[in-house]
């Protein structure tokens, strides 16, 4: 297993690209950033300036979506990123949260998710695609590589993940909700003819190693909340009834609105609905060895990378134990 690192960009941009200093020379693999304009500051301005200071972390966006940005310029830059610092870049996608609610504007539609990612990555890899009834070349970038990973939870996205993508992001720890998720992709995959093992399997959740629990579940409800936004959307649409497991949707029953300039913060006043039975399931609690089995679960379900959620009081603390217990347990060899 990989293990990656997600970070929000928080001025100073300086930080960000100090942690992902230190992330590359504790031994992680990939550098997330979250990616809402209004909320932090512009990631890929920052990028370069984090492949400028490491040698082979790979770097992406957790999750980037098709309505902030035109898709021509979103493949330019990873595409051109590519160039300059020789295929590190990955592109995680979604249909839309914080960037696009926050401005008043709703999740795209699964299909406008699924030819997004088609588009892109045709596009970053220097592949003509027709865009608004034109043929459309980057002809300069043939030699960009660019994997595109799908995040989604509801079945019709899943669906589209599984069909079109390279890889699938669950921002969720949950092994029960990992094997639904993951066996929906893969069969998705099937069925559209592609190889389903073939896909780049990544589970995204905070962790925080130490002893005091209760302290640990305060700190990461605020995760419980960011699903639950998804959550909330997945009721609407499929019912209580769906194929979704309950326990990705039993919680949300409790839920009356939420704030987004808090956003992804452990003082998100808006997430008091998500028992701490919850925090417990989609984030990693507890000491070293705790982490070390969930993730041996979750590589047994096909899991290829864990990256880790660092928004608590212990980021510090926490990256260390990983670099020193974690990572020597269960990085692949």
């Amino acid at each position: 297993m990989e293990l990656g690192v997600v970070l929000q960009t928080d001025p100073p941009a300086s930080a960000v690209v100090d942690m992902a200093v230190r992330a590359e020379n504790a031994g992680f693999t990939h550098v997330w950033s979250f990616d809402s304009s209004v909320l932090w500051q512009e990631p890929f301005v920052i990028f370069p300036e984090i492949l400028r200071a490491t040698s082979e972390i790979r770097l992406g966006p957790m999750v980037t979506n098709p309505a902030g940005r035109d898709w021509t310029v979103t493949a330019s830059m990873f595409a051109t990123l590519n160039d300059m610092y020789g295929n590190r870049m990955v592109c995680g996608i979604g249909r839309g949260d914080s960037a696009l609610r926050v401005i008043g504007r709703r999740p795209v539609t699964v299909e406008h998710f699924a030819e997004a990612i088609t588009c892109i990555k045709e596009l970053a890899e220097g592949r003509p695609v027709v865009l608004n009834g034109r043929e459309i070349h980057l002809a300069w970038a043939g030699s960009s590589r660019l994997p595109v990973l799908g995040a989604a939870y509801g079945p019709r996205a899943l669906k589209a993940v599984g069909e079109r993508a390279d890889g699938f992001i669950l921002q969720v720890a949950d092994p029960e909700v990992a094997r639904w998720t993951i066996g929906s992709v893969r069969e998705a995959a099937r069925l559209a003819g592609r190889e389903p093992d073939a896909l780049y399997i990544c589970v995204a959740a905070p962790a925080y190693i130490g002893t005091d629990l209760p302290r640990q579940r305060d700190q990461l409800r605020w995760f419980g909340g960011m699903v639950g936004n998804h959550v909330a959307d997945l009721v609407a649409r499929y019912g209580e009834s769906s194929e979704v497991p309950r326990a990705l949707t039993d919680y949300v029953e409790g839920r009356i609105g939420y704030d987004y300039s808090h956003h992804g913060r452990p003082d998100n006043p808006s997430v008091q609905f998500v028992p701490d039975e919850i925090v417990e399931r989609f984030c990693l609690l507890g000491p070293p060895e705790a982490h070390v089995a969930r993730l041996r679960e979750l590589a047994a379900l096909g899991v290829d990378q864990f990256a880790v959620y660092l928004m608590h009081d212990s980021p510090d603390e926490t990256l260390r134990a990983y670099a020193q217990t974690v990572i020597p347990a269960v990085a692949s060899p």
